[in-house]
């Protein structure tokens, strides 16, 4: 059971996306035309819990040094439409284009550290001292994960 509570907390809760409008009734106002309109939502990052380091026989050092975090937010549904008059050069054939994205969930992790120690561990045979190794250093790569998608109409 502890387990899969530990399992369950090394993923972030994903929040919702706070959703904005863009106000652009004052560019019609002034300008005189049709403003388009821009809604989309701003993503709130979750921080989950980092990945725990271990200790591995005959490692000085734990395994990763420097963990990685996992990072979840939602993109938010976005719309952008605007007036299209004229569209085939008669005015019963004005539309809108519109160029929408739904919302996704996108997960990253930062990137981590494997680091070894130039020391190995206490050797019996060398009056308990440790002997001296080459020191290893890796690099954990970031991953990021989503499925955005768009979808553009004219109607």
């Amino acid at each position: 059971m502890t387990c899969l509570a530990a399992a369950g907390a090394a993923t972030p809760a994903v929040a919702d996306s706070v959703p904005v409008g863009v106000p652009l009734e004052a560019v019609e106002t002034s300008l005189g035309v049709d403003a388009p309109r821009v809604a989309t939502g701003v993503p709130v990052p979750v921080v989950g819990a980092p990945d725990v380091p271990r200790h591995h026989t005959g490692d000085l050092l734990p395994t990763p040094l420097l963990p990685t975090v996992p990072i979840g937010a939602e993109l938010g549904d976005t719309l952008v439409a605007s007036p299209v008059p004229n569209l085939l050069g008669k005015p019963e054939t004005d539309g809108e284009g519109s160029l929408g994205a739904p919302a996704t969930t996108l997960r990253t992790r930062t990137p981590g550290a494997v680091v070894g120690s130039p020391l190995t561990m206490p050797d019996g045979s060398n009056f308990g001292l440790p002997n001296l190794t080459t020191p290893k250093l890796g690099i954990i790569a970031p991953e990021l994960t989503g499925a955005p998608a768009a979808l553009l109409g004219l109607r």
